[in-house]
C-alpha cells in the first residue's frame, strides 16, 4: 500500500504488536518532531527469507525495509538504497515485487547482491562445480598459509582463476555469479562452514600478521576444507525457505534493476523524480578501513582494494559527516518523486554523546524534504560486535532510529 503522510502517521501512532506506540516530541532547530517508539519490525512478526543470510558489516535486518516498503509503496514502485551494502533493501524490495536501484561505491556490494536476484537450483550449482577443475599444485600470489591448508588454498586459487577466465571470455552466467558470491562470503570465518581456519566473523578479514597471532594463541593450524562441499552447503542454506513466487519476483526485479557503484552524492544514471522510497543506513563516521577489512575478498575477485579505498569518503568527525550527508540529501531530493519517501537509519555514536538523528533532520529539511518523525524500533538484543558504533543499551533490547521524510 502507499499511504499519504497523514495516513502513514496514523498507522505508526496506532501500531500495536505487544503494546501501542509511545509518542513523544522533541525540538530540533525550532521544529517540533514526533518520536514514535514501538516494536515496529521484529523477528516475532515474520521470519526473514534465508536468501538474506550473507554476512556483511553493520547490516540491518530485512524486517526494517519490509516495514517501510509495505507501508509506503505499491508493486512496481522503485525502491532505492544509496549505501546498499549486502543488498538487504534491494533484495527485500525484489521479494515484494518492487523495482529497485542499488548503489554502493564498494564493488563488492554488487558481487554480493546481484546473484540473489537470479536464484539457481541446487542441481545447476552442483553440476557447475563438478565441471570446475582444481589444480592442486596451485598457490596464491600472496602468502595465505596462515588462513588455509595447502589443498584448500589450491582449490580457492583454481576457483579464482576459473571465474576470472569466465569473466574475461564474457561467459560468466548466473550460476558462475552465484558461486562467486558464495565463495566470497565463505573465504574466512569463525566456524568449519568457512574455507579458513578459525578467525574473526566473516564481515571482515584480519591481516596475515593478526591471523598468525590468533593461530598461536589458539594453538591451531589450518585444516583442509572442501570448498565445493561448503559452497553447496551454503547454497542450500540460502534457498532453504524461499518460495517459488519470491524467486519469480526476484528474477523479474533483477531483469529491470539498476546496479550502480557511484558516490551517493552523484548518481546521474537515476532519473529525476523516479524513486518512490529510499531505505538506507549510511556509514557512521570514520570507523572502517576498507582496504584492511576487505583485502582478501578483493584479492579473490581481482579488485584493487587500495584503489577502491581511495574513492570512499570516510568522515572523521560529525561536521565532515554532515557536509557529506547534506549533498546526499540534495541528490535524494532530486531523484525522489513527489509524494515519495526517505527512511534514513542512524544511531548514537561516541557512546551516545552524538545522536545523528538530530543532525539528519535539519539536513533533510534543508534539501526540501518534510520530516514526518523519528521511529525508534525496539527489538530483542543480540550480543554482537557493532563496528559502526551504534550504542546497545543494557536492558536486553537493541534499537534502530529511523528519520522519516516525505517530498511534498
Amino acid at each position: 500500500m502507499s499511504h499519504s503522510p497523514r495516513d502513514a502517521a496514523r498507522y505508526i501512532k496506532d501500531f500495536v504488536l505487544t503494546s501501542k506506540t509511545k509518542t513523544e516530541y522533541i525540538n530540533i532547530n525550532g521544529n517540533k518532531i514526533p518520536v514514535y517508539t514501538n516494536e515496529f519490525w521484529t523477528s516475532k512478526q515474520r521470519q526473514a527469507s534465508s536468501i538474506h543470510e550473507i554476512s556483511y558489516r553493520a547490516c540491518f535486518k530485512p524486517q526494517l525495509p519490509r516495514f517501510f516498503i509495505n507501508l509506503l509503496t505499491q508493486e512496481g514502485d522503485i525502491v532505492y538504497d544509496p549505501f546498499s551494502g549486502r543488498g538487504t533493501t534491494a533484495i527485500e524490495a525484489g521479494i515484494l515485487g518492487r523495482n529497485i536501484v542499488s548503489n554502493d561505491i564498494n564493488p563488492l556490494s554488487r558481487i554480493l547482491t546481484l546473484p540473489r536476484f537470479f536464484v539457481p537450483n541446487v542441481i545447476e550449482v552442483k553440476e557447475r562445480l563438478e565441471n570446475i577443475t582444481y589444480d592442486m599444485k596451485l598457490r596464491a600470489d600472496i602468502d595465505l598459509s596462515m588462513f588455509y591448508h595447502p589443498k584448500t588454498e589450491a582449490e580457492i586459487v583454481s576457483l579464482k582463476n576459473y571465474l576470472k577466465q569466465r569473466e574475461s571470455e564474457k561467459k560468466e552466467d548466473k550460476v558462475d555469479l552465484w558461486i562467486r558470491m558464495v565463495a566470497t562470503n565463505r573465504l574466512t570465518g569463525h566456524s568449519p562452514g568457512f574455507f579458513s581456519v578459525y578467525t574473526l566473523p566473516p564481515n571482515q578479514a584480519v591481516t596475515a600478521e593478526r591471523q598468525q597471532l590468533i593461530n598461536a594463541k589458539r594453538n591451531q593450524k589450518p585444516e583442509y576444507r572442501d570448498t565445493k562441499k561448503l559452497i553447496m552447503k551454503k547454497t542450500k542454506s540460502l534457498i532453504r525457505n524461499i518460495k517459488e513466487q519470491e524467486i519469480l519476483n526476484l528474477r523479474k526485479t533483477g531483469n529491470s534493476a539498476l546496479f550502480l557503484s557511484e558516490d551517493a552524492r552523484r548518481t546521474p544514471q537515476i532519473p529525476n523524480e523516479s524513486v518512490s522510497l529510499t531505505v538506507t543506513s549510511p556509514p557512521f563516521l570514520d570507523v572502517v578501513q576498507y582496504d584492511s577489512d576487505n583485502w582478501l575478498r578483493c584479492w579473490f575477485n581481482g579488485i584493487d582494494a587500495k584503489k577502491v579505498a581511495n574513492t570512499i569518503t570516510m568522515s572523521k568527525n560529525i561536521q565532515e559527516w554532515s557536509c557529506v550527508m547534506e549533498e546526499v540529501f540534495y541528490e535524494l531530493y532530486r531523484i525522489t518523486k513527489k509524494g515519495g519517501w526517505v527512511a534514513f537509519e542512524v544511531g548514537e555514536v561516541k557512546g551516545g554523546k552524538i545522536k545523528l538523528d538530530e543532525y539528519v533532520v535539519p539536513l533533510g529539511q534543508k534539501a526540501g524534504f518534510c520530516c514526518q518523525g523519528i521511529l525508534i524500533n525496539l527489538q530483542e538484543f543480540t550480543k554482537t560486535s557493532n563496528i559502526w558504533g551504534i550504542g546497545n543499551n543494557k536492558s536486553g533490547t537493541n534499537t534502530n532510529r529511523i528519520v522519516l521524510f516525505v517530498k511534498d
